[in-house]
């Protein structure tokens, strides 16, 4: 689709996270001489930056490294639901890792959501929060025993629940099951008081400032794009998808793409949070902006790379709201990328058994408000040498054969299918073909290229082969972005690094003036 033909919906021609519009952030240093530090942290989204502080808290030193500006990635883009119900999981987490561990993710997401309320409540952090019950639900007859079957879990692991038809919101379903006391917020508005507060104990932040390597001598040494280093006794790779990656992360998970409208409607909307076990899956929670009640509603999610015409994913969810509730106006649309692990639970811990002073945090699998929260106190606890009750089922070293193996499987196989696809793909369009503000994969002097023309015609021509494995990047009309099929490093029109694993830029092959 021309990005032209955008402007027929209420949709926002461009995409902002209604969170980043509303906060602002002091921007931070590029690391341009070598450092020392107790801890050095890479990736400043909520698991770094919760990190950071109660680190900073125990009188270590730490430094916190972000390749782009903190808080711009996942966290800045997310839903901000506080709560321990993730779907229509726990009786799945139950048989593969048995009662006690089931038992122990629970708690950790709930811990994690307490520890935040009191938080915001004893430092007065004007973030937005407020409780509210959440809800996962369902629109086909057809799941109605999978969710039977969820709630007797529920009462397996004596987590809080109950059956509810119908839903107090006018949407599409069956049933489904509320778990009371969960929460919503401003997740930038609350980090702004913790990214602040570290800095006042001590924690020194660089942005623009991306990792290339970790050199493992007898202390650990970062080496950055810039040549600069940072040596410390502790790593902890906060990145998202793990910058620094000898555990082969990159064979373990794929990157997710959701999309978010934030709408004005024309009905009330009786609170709550809700998401549905459906596919397409449909997410709503209310969020306050100047002095109105909207709603946020996600949802359409797909594979990163494999998504055929994205912005028609922000206009379905267009047509749901309209559908439902009705539509005033769209303030704002957006997108974020998650992580999911071959067997849905995050990796948190050391990055392997042979490198017990570097740790991982990934994996979130689109709840990261509470699972990132839960990782800064793992490996806090682990740094500081304090046991958590909660760490063996987030242990990275874990592999279950039921489902690991056969999702490994799966997941390495469809990576394979994108590589290949991507070089043998026939490329029909022609750079003459593209309007203003339009990119597409051309044939250009002969070979596969990347083509955008912005909204004055001049032309930025890009290797689509990814830097990371190799694969053949697509266009990603709704984001202006090329997004990689196989593991999800996603690149802006000139070609810059947006998110990793890859750390290099895409080739220029060209920029043609009007």
């Amino acid at each position: 689709m021309n990005n032209n033909e955008q402007l027929k919906t209420n949709l926002p021609q461009v995409p902002e996270s209604l969170w980043r519009a509303a906060n602002t952030f002091e921007s931070y240093p590029k690391l341009t001489e070598d450092t020392t530090a107790d801890v050095a942290i890479i990736g400043a989204g909520i698991a770094g930056i919760t990190t950071a502080y109660l680190l900073a808290q125990s009188g270590l030193s730490v430094v916190l490294l972000e390749a782009g500006k903190v808080l711009d990635g996942t966290t800045g883009h997310t839903t901000a639901k506080v709560s321990a119900q993730h779907g229509v999981i726990y009786d799945e987490i139950m048989h593969h890792f048995g009662h006690e561990q089931a038992r122990m993710y629970y708690e950790g997401n709930a811990n994690a959501a307490s520890w935040m309320r009191s938080l915001v409540k004893e430092k007065q952090i004007d973030c937005q929060w407020a409780d509210e019950d959440a809800y996962v639900y369902i629109q086909s007859e057809d799941n109605i025993k999978k969710l039977e079957v969820e709630l007797t879990a529920y009462g397996k692991l004596n987590i809080p629940g109950e059956w509810v038809d119908p839903l107090p919101i006018p949407v599409p379903s069956r049933a489904g099951i509320r778990m009371p006391g969960q929460a919503r917020f401003d997740p930038l508005a609350y980090l702004h008081y913790l990214l602040a507060s570290a800095v006042k104990q001590g924690v020194r932040v660089y942005e623009h400032t991306t990792v290339t390597d970790v050199e493992e001598e007898t202390s650990l040494k970062i080496r950055t794009y810039g040549g600069s280093f940072v040596t410390a006794e502790h790593i902890v790779v906060a990145s998202h998808f793990p910058v620094y990656d000898p555990g082969f992360y990159f064979t373990r998970l794929h990157a997710e793409r959701s999309y978010a409208v934030m709408v004005e409607p024309e009905k009330p909307y009786a609170g709550g949070m809700y998401i549905s076990d459906d596919d397409p899956a449909r997410s709503l929670r209310a969020v306050i902006h100047n002095g109105k009640e909207h709603i946020l509603f996600g949802g359409e999610n797909h594979k990163t790379g494999q998504g055929i015409c994205t912005f028609g994913h922000y206009e379905r969810l267009e047509k749901y709201a309209s559908e439902t509730f009705g539509i005033r106006n769209i303030p704002f649309r957006w997108s974020a990328q998650d992580l999911i692990s071959i067997d849905k639970v995050p990796y948190i811990g050391p990055i392997t058994g042979r490198h017990e002073r570097i740790y991982v945090a990934t994996g979130f699998a689109k709840w990261g408000m509470t699972t990132g929260t839960m990782a800064g106190h793992l490996l806090a606890d682990r740094i500081t040498g304090r046991d958590n009750p909660h760490a063996e089922v987030f242990d990275p070293a874990r592999f279950k054969a039921d489902p690991s193996f056969k999702h490994f499987i799966v997941e390495n196989v469809n990576v394979a299918k994108e590589l290949i696809a991507g070089k043998v793909g026939i490329v029909h369009k022609n750079v003459n073909e593209l309007g203003n503000d339009e990119g597409a994969v051309v044939r250009h002097n002969g070979k596969r290229a990347g083509a955008y023309k912005d909204t004055s015609g001049k032309l930025f021509l890009v290797d689509t082969t990814c830097t990371h494995l190799g694969c053949e990047v697509e266009w990603n009309n709704g984001e202006r972005s090329w997004d990689c099929p196989c593991h999800g490093s996603r690149f802006n029109y000139e070609g810059h690094v947006i998110e990793g694993p890859a750390v290099e830029d895409l080739p220029i092959l060209d920029v043609q003036e009007q």
